[in-house]
């Protein structure tokens, strides 16, 4: 936590964030579940790093909240951002090889996130009452109607993507990663309980 920074996030962007933390703030005030469900294409780099750093920043400021993530299509959790968690610290263990799930481990006394590639309206995640977070313009451009949740928040993130097999390609999935986990930690930190 000693090495985020909340100044490094602009006053633009936190207008941004402050729809989620509203969101996230009414739902504690009236004692209700919290459900977030990131949303991107392909929900295999940014929509993943937002379900993650969503559960360990609630975690971390002891907010009780289901985190899911999604797509408009299925593919694999990317291994570069696997990479990038495992350079932050998580265990991280796989099963399977078409679309593995990884179980993501935080700390212990803590039961890991399996997450896998899958469409935002899976069988796992929330049919209702939930935040659809869209974390990429093509999704959000795309997607205009997600069935059931209460608030549709574009939180936009570059992708990673565009610097695969570049020399700056592990650098840039870290980069993304410490972005969106900033960003979580502080929406977390504005919530009142």
């Amino acid at each position: 936590m000693e090495l985020i920074q909340f100044d490094s996030i602009s006053s633009e962007r936190k207008s941004e964030l402050k729809v989620l933390i509203d969101f996230i703030q009414l739902k504690v005030e009236n004692n209700d579940e919290i459900n977030l469900n990131f949303i991107c294409t392909h929900n295999s780099r940014r929509s993943q790093f937002g379900q993650l750093w969503a559960k360990v920043a609630a975690d971390y400021f002891d907010i009780s909240i289901n985190s899911f993530s999604g797509g408009t299509e299925e593919t694999a959790f990317n291994e570069r951002a696997i990479e990038s968690l495992r350079r932050f610290g998580f265990e991280v263990d796989s099963e399977g090889s078409i679309n593995p799930k990884y179980s993501i481990n935080w700390r212990g006394g803590v039961d890991p996130l399996v997450m896998f590639s899958k469409l935002y309206d899976d069988e796992q995640n929330p049919k209702s009452n939930f935040a659809a977070i869209m974390t990429c313009a093509h999704a959000d451009d795309n997607c205009p109607f997600v069935a059931g949740c209460e608030s549709r928040i574009p939180i936009r993130y570059n992708d990673p993507k565009a610097f695969d097999d570049s020399p700056l390609e592990e650098a840039f999935y870290d980069v993304r990663s410490f972005q969106i986990a900033t960003e979580m930690m502080y929406v977390f930190s504005e919530i009142h309980k």
